[in-house]
């Protein structure tokens, strides 16, 4: 995974996750592509910005007081602080709350955030969780959470590096994972080497329909010609 093409990730940093969404199909060769999440999210980050690295999992729980000794506890929050450290880069922070709708504790804000991002490297986070401190999170660490609420309660992490489940999303660590305001995906690893030919003929049959209506208005039967060969390009 470390050698994923640098230009390839750029690439996908320039694109919205619909759009990678689109590609991975064009890559399959046929629709239904299932592999992202089912839920609106909350976006804390530029709106333009995208999050894209290997997955870092982790699973957190909040509602209640956790039944460990605090050493215990202290422990394994270092050795989550460690796992989120290591790994290939780019990386992502994808941590599944347990508490699931009733989650009540927010394992990201300020401080967390900039842990994650200034220390450990990470571009940004995915959870089913909640974040806060909206107006203190830094703009290079996007976070996609699943709500918004002011306290930590009693967060604490229970399991490091095993698959987790971001609304309908699986997530093993070492997936690669596309994410911005509409949400988040894995990238199968065996579209990875045809992503970028994806991409191309993508944009090739947008721009059937596209072109001529970002140029100007377009009439009835200019418009049919145009969709029936966007329709015969497209996926």
């Amino acid at each position: 995974m470390t050698d994923f093409p640098a230009e390839l990730l750029a690439r996908l940093r320039a694109c919205d996750t619909p759009t990678v969404c689109n590609a991975i199909e064009v890559a399959q060769g046929r629709r239904g592509f299932s592999g992202f999440t089912r839920a609106t999210m909350h976006w804390a980050g530029p709106s333009e910005a995208r999050i894209v690295g290997f997955a870092r999992t982790a699973h957190i729980a909040g509602r209640l007081p956790p039944e460990d000794p605090a050493d215990v506890l202290r422990a394994r929050r270092l050795a989550y602080f460690r796992s989120m450290s290591e790994g290939p880069r780019p990386g992502v922070a994808v941590v599944e709350d347990l508490d699931g709708e009733a989650a009540l504790g927010a394992w990201w804000g300020e401080v967390h955030a900039r842990v994650h991002g200034g220390v450990f490297g990470l571009s940004g986070a995915v959870t089913n969780g909640l974040m806060r401190d909206l107006g203190d999170l830094p703009d290079d660490f996007p976070v996609l959470a699943g709500g918004i609420g002011p306290s930590h309660g009693f967060v604490h992490v229970r399991r490091i590096g095993e698959p987790v489940e971001i609304f309908g999303l699986q997530v093993s660590e070492g997936d690669l994972l596309h994410a911005d305001r509409h949400g988040a995906l894995v990238i199968p690893p065996e579209v990875w080497p045809h992503l970028a030919t994806a991409l191309d003929r993508l944009a090739a049959s947008e721009a059937l329909v596209l072109g001529p209506l970002r140029a100007g208005k377009v009439d009835f039967e200019t418009f049919t010609a145009h969709w029936a060969a966007f329709e015969k390009a497209r996926t």
